[in-house]
């Protein structure tokens, strides 16, 4: 999914990372990849949120899922695996109704 400017920062207020950047030059290889989201890097790899609940619940949650591990201790270069449920879900703000 891809996220407001609010919304990443709800998400990095509840979550240890970092937004890639739009115009990095990782971002489009990955969005061909993956798909159009908003990419985030942690000390564990890359994650992307998903989102989860109805559109009609109260607050808008996203699922943070995993798409790629670290290859290396230096960050260097990612491994991408089957996207994985890390279990975190991020609270995004109240839905518009």
């Amino acid at each position: 999914m891809k996220l407001t400017a609010t919304q990443v920062q709800q998400t990095l207020n509840q979550m240890d990372a970092q937004v890639l950047p739009d115009d990095h030059p990782a971002a489009r290889k990955l969005s061909e990849v993956f798909g159009d989201h908003t990419f985030f890097v942690d000390g564990t790899g890359l994650k992307v949120l998903e989102s989860t609940g109805p559109a009609a619940a109260e607050a808008q949650t996203g699922s943070v899922v995993s798409l790629a591990d670290w290859n290396d201790e230096k960050f260097s270069s990612l491994k991408p695996h089957d996207p994985t449920l890390t279990g975190t879900v991020i609270v995004l703000g109240q839905s518009k109704q």
